[in-house]
Order: C-alpha cells, then structure tokens, then sequence
C-alpha cells in the first residue's frame, strides 16, 4: 500500500465508498443527503490542509483522510484530521497506515498536536484505533450525534500531542 497526496482524479473512486458511509449516519457528521460538489470541497481544505489516498500496487484507491489546522491564531499548531476507508478493505490496516501518515505529516508540518472533534463514541474500531495511536478522550459531548439507531450518544474529543 501507498499513502501520498491525493488527486483531482481520485475522487470519483473516493467518493463510491464514501458516499455509504455519509449517507449511513452512523460515524460522520456531515449531512447523510450530501452531494459529491460540497462533499469534494470539504475533503480537499486548501493549505495549509493536505488530502491523502491510500492506494495498492494497481492504483485502487483504499481510504482518504485530510489533514486540517484545527485552530486559528494563537491554537494554529493544532491540527484534526478525518478518515474514511473503504468498507471492500476495512480491516486490513488501511486506517492505521493513513492515521500514521497523517501523524508523521502534520508532525513534519509544523504541527504540535492532533485533536479529533467529533469521534462518535459508538464507533468502538475508531476509539480503539485512536486510543492504540496514543489518542485520549479529553470530554465527551454528551448525547451530541444523533445515531439512526442507538439515538443520542456521545461525541468524544480526542488528543494527542505529536
């Protein structure tokens, strides 16, 4: 597998296994209705925000993330990031090696931490990949997401520093 900076080009294939997971609800809080337009927009943040695509050997695209400034101002060394792996190659590692890329960039970029804002607490393989990345919950925004099937559950906040 390769992780490098996505392309114009990557988008048709990261939108089919993207457009599920939004429309699902259940891990993303983004609109369940959103379009491929807005959608693109916010997946690829301009700079100092980086949009990465994990590939194979035969160019298939496996999973995105994006790497955003978190703050602005006296917080700008702070960044978040967003991940989505396609549901055909879910675990097989493509989370964590985008999660590490992620790291390693945001770390080379300047950047002295990584807060996650909004892990919907439900999303147990999140949690555990993040808390296995060194990541901890700083709070919970209780009854913050509305699952389609659990109801209101939490919003964890999760650091850590790089």
């Amino acid at each position: 597998m390769q992780i490098r900076e996505a392309v114009s080009a990557d988008w048709p294939a990261m939108w089919a296994f993207m457009r599920p997971v939004i429309a699902a609800g259940t891990t993303f809080t983004w609109e369940t209705d959103l379009g491929p337009e807005e959608a693109r927009e916010r997946w690829f943040p301009p700079p100092p925000g980086r949009t990465f695509a994990a590939v194979d050997a035969d160019g298939t695209v496996l999973g995105t993330a994006n790497s955003v400034r978190n703050h602005r101002g006296p917080g700008s060394h702070v960044a978040s990031a967003s991940f989505m792996v396609d549901a055909a190659h879910g675990g097989r590692g493509v989370g964590r090696a985008l999660a590490a890329h992620v790291l390693d960039t945001a770390r080379a970029d300047g950047f002295r931490a990584m807060q996650f804002n909004a892990v919907v607490e439900t999303n147990t393989r999140a949690v555990a990949l993040w808390r296995s990345l060194g990541f901890t919950v700083v709070g919970t925004l209780p009854e913050g997401f509305a699952h389609p099937e659990h109801g209101y559950v939490g919003l964890h906040i999760m650091h850590r520093r790089l």
